[in-house]
């Protein structure tokens, strides 16, 4: 059994929320709270598998009950907010840096036509975070004994991943002897993410500098409306442009483009972002799989496919076929994988040609101009 606890300053809101876990019987309420302070003291003393957390609340809000509780007793946390209010899409994904696993739309009442979609999401999202094993966020005053690179400062050492990637592409005469001459045509990289990206990519982005040689094209599939917030939160992270591009957009060397709500992006051989409303591809819209065959079609070898964290497998056929086409393609390993599911498809069709953590990842990128 899965014990929930549920977070939220309203009434309404965590008595639907009690009654959605309770339709599920692998699902338990171990409790509620009203506020962040009331949430931290319950986990501490009911110690529950999964807390569904609340962003705007009296007292204590939810990203400060996140990093508390992520300093303290560390435990799945899923954020429910709104989307509505600007300031708290912001938070849920300070939440997210703290520690948060995943964000979800507020539900919406019964007899609304969204309100089932919305509450197997939630009771979907529940089961899978309670899987994952967090740990323990150190306090920010013992985190900065160790200094930080500033945003957009490339590594200067290649990883011993990096440099092993390096020694076997020579080792067993690949089609170019080292990263950088791998990549010395690429023309663009292409990201796809889901359960648990949002993090992984501030990582991957934060470490390239404003100078990158190429565009970047990235799909995070997301509650609907939380991407514009999340490009907000990731704009102070990275010496990178941000984008949500409009059909015919030119895309630039050292911008990056997220797919809007509802759309599915791809590239022209052109150089110009294509969006289209076409039917969801793996039940997705955006789907990787649209933006990963884009780029196989449009760059072939002169691309780079990244696949990291998320359920299912959205882009991990199209990833082959990118690597058909002599693209780079990397997946996200295991360890690092809040879900392994898409990545984890990716290596069983043998479409990644590398499997590297989020950190060799922007090294491996890093490296392509160094």
């Amino acid at each position: 059994m899965i014990r929930v606890l549920i977070v939220d300053d309203s009434p309404t809101i965590r008595e639907y929320i009690r009654h959605i876990v309770s339709t599920d019987e692998s699902l338990e309420v171990a409790g509620v709270a009203r506020d962040g302070d009331e949430a931290v003291e319950l986990v501490q003393r009911i110690h529950p598998d999964v807390v569904t957390m609340d962003i705007q609340m009296p007292r204590m809000d939810g990203y400060e009950a996140t990093r508390r509780i992520m300093e303290c007793h560390p435990v799945p946390i899923v954020v429910i907010s709104s989307t509505v209010i600007p300031e708290q899409v912001t938070n849920t994904f300070r939440a997210i840096k703290a520690g948060a696993l995943a964000a979800l739309e507020k539900p919406r009442g019964p007899g609304h036509p969204e309100s089932d979609r919305m509450a197997a999401k939630i009771i979907q999202t529940i089961k899978l975070m309670s899987e994952v094993k967090v740990i323990r966020r150190f306090p920010s005053a013992r985190r900065h004994q160790v200094p930080k690179p500033p945003p957009g400062t490339a590594p200067k050492l290649v990883s011993d991943a990096v440099r092993d990637v390096i020694n076997r592409s020579r080792a067993v005469g690949e089609r170019k002897a080292d990263i950088r001459s791998a990549t010395h045509h690429m023309k663009v990289v292409a990201i796809g993410a889901s359960t648990g990206g949002p993090p992984v990519i501030r990582t991957i982005l934060s470490s390239l500098s404003g100078d990158f040689p190429v565009p970047i094209l990235l799909v995070q599939h997301i509650a609907p409306r939380f991407i514009q917030g999340m490009v907000e939160w990731l704009g102070k992270e990275t010496a990178l442009q941000l984008h949500i591009p409009k059909h015919g957009d030119a895309v630039a060397a050292g911008h990056v483009y997220f797919a809007p709500d509802g759309c599915h992006m791809g590239i022209a051989g052109t150089g110009e972002i294509t969006l289209q409303k076409s039917s969801p591809v793996n039940g997705l819209r955006p789907s990787v799989s649209h933006l990963f065959f884009s780029v196989a079609e449009a760059f072939g070898k002169q691309a780079v496919g990244v696949l990291l964290t998320g359920m299912g497998k959205d882009g991990a056929s199209e990833l082959g076929q990118m690597r058909d086409r002599g693209a780079v393609t990397i997946a996200q390993d295991k360890e690092s994988s809040i879900v392994h599911g898409m990545p984890g498809e990716a290596i069983k069709l043998d479409a990644a040609e590398h499997i590297l953590s989020p950190e060799d990842i922007a090294d491996f990128l890093c490296s392509c101009h160094r």
